[in-house]
């Protein structure tokens, strides 16, 4: 049972991760506002204009806190007036706090509307869960997640979730998530910038990346891997049935969708097809019949397979040679007006296959 009330609390923290970042980001060159006292920086002021796009952004992005929050307290078996009492108040507390901080934050610009709008949202939220709470909704979901992933628990059904937002943001192999070393590179290089006995160790940090469109049996291993892992993570969640075909047929589905949304954001709606190639036709059509073939093995054999797909999924793409072309598709998505978001969605997909793994190898201790 208290697997069941925690998706929501889990899922609930994950957005209010997706907030802090939004409205945080990019975390560098804080400073303190010019001339400001403490009633200044305290006080909310009102925009002088209202543009619609930050406006329905302020107010939607909230609303799947409150409304998250609104099931985890109804779960809880509160009062029907709980949750907007909880969603509110957290909705209002947490935007309060991150206009204030953006007061610190070069090129953002903190507004009293802008906290209305959140605070609304989260209300609208809390009242959207207390309506699907009285239409039996909660009910009819867990009913649906114990028949489909009765084995995973929220831990399962949270990473499945979270696999798509990793897909949005552009990758350097397609459906590579998990390529955290050159980020860990560029690190290595900073810490060490100035040490003189680090010398040969930045040269070959300098030296060692190679700048060269990777095989197409390379992209093929990745991508058939990258679509794999998740499929096999849901049937280590579920036990063999026909439903799992569905699962099976569902992970290309939403990858295709996410790579499709990332392209069009990327490059536009006309290009939004562009990711489309050869090589990863042909990993799709190779990843979905071999998850259909393995509908019947059982949890522990899926469990390990998942974690050998995962495994070698981190391998290869961090062995393959960078993208020449990568660069371009980061410049497209850091001057979009998603900007706020392109960076939540790499973190996402930098750390979704060892989040995996560390479930996958958690998984046989908890179902002892």
């Amino acid at each position: 049972m208290h697997d069941r009330r925690s998706l929501s609390g889990l899922l609930a923290l994950c957005w209010l991760v997706l907030i802090v970042y939004a409205s945080l980001y990019p975390f560098t060159a804080w400073r303190l506002p010019p001339g400001a006292g403490l009633t200044d920086v305290l006080r909310l002021p009102w925009p002088r204009w209202l543009p619609g796009f930050d406006a329905w952004s302020n107010l939607l992005g909230y609303l799947p806190l409150g409304l998250l929050l609104g099931f985890a307290t109804l779960r809880a078996r509160r009062p029907w007036w709980a949750p907007l009492v909880v969603g509110t108040l957290a909705a209002a507390g947490l935007s309060y706090g991150m206009e204030l901080l953006q007061q610190f934050v070069p090129r953002r610009v903190p507004s009293a509307h802008d906290w209305l709008l959140n605070t609304g949202g989260g209300l609208l939220g809390a009242l959207l869960a207390v309506a699907l709470d009285a239409l039996g909704w909660p009910t009819r979901w867990r009913w649906l997640h114990d028949r489909w992933l009765q084995r995973g628990g929220s831990g399962a059904t949270t990473l499945l979730l979270l696999w798509p937002v990793g897909l949005l943001f552009p990758s350097p192999l397609p459906f590579g998530l998990g390529q955290v070393g050159g980020r860990l590179r560029e690190l290595a290089l900073d810490g060490l910038d100035g040490v003189s006995w680090a010398q040969p160790l930045t040269l070959w940090l300098e030296t060692s990346e190679v700048f060269e469109p990777a095989s197409a049996v390379v992209e093929t291993v990745v991508a058939v891997l990258g679509l794999l892992a998740p499929c096999l993570l849901a049937y280590a969640a579920s036990a063999p049935s026909w439903r799992r075909a569905i699962l099976g047929l569902g992970v290309p589905a939403v990858a295709i969708t996410a790579a499709t949304l990332s392209t069009a954001l990327n490059f536009g709606p006309e290009h939004a097809f562009a990711w489309r190639t050869p090589t990863v036709d042909s990993a799709l059509v190779t990843s979905t019949g071999l998850g259909l073939a393995l509908v019947w093995v059982g949890p522990r054999l899926a469990s390990s397979l998942a974690l050998i797909a995962l495994t070698g999924l981190v391998l290869l793409v961090h062995l393959a040679p960078a993208d020449p072309y990568f660069a371009q598709s980061l410049q497209a998505w850091e001057q979009g007006r998603f900007i706020r978001f392109h960076g939540l969605a790499q973190w996402v997909g930098w750390l979704w296959p060892y989040l995996a793994i560390g479930w996958l190898l958690a998984a046989p201790g908890r179902s002892r």
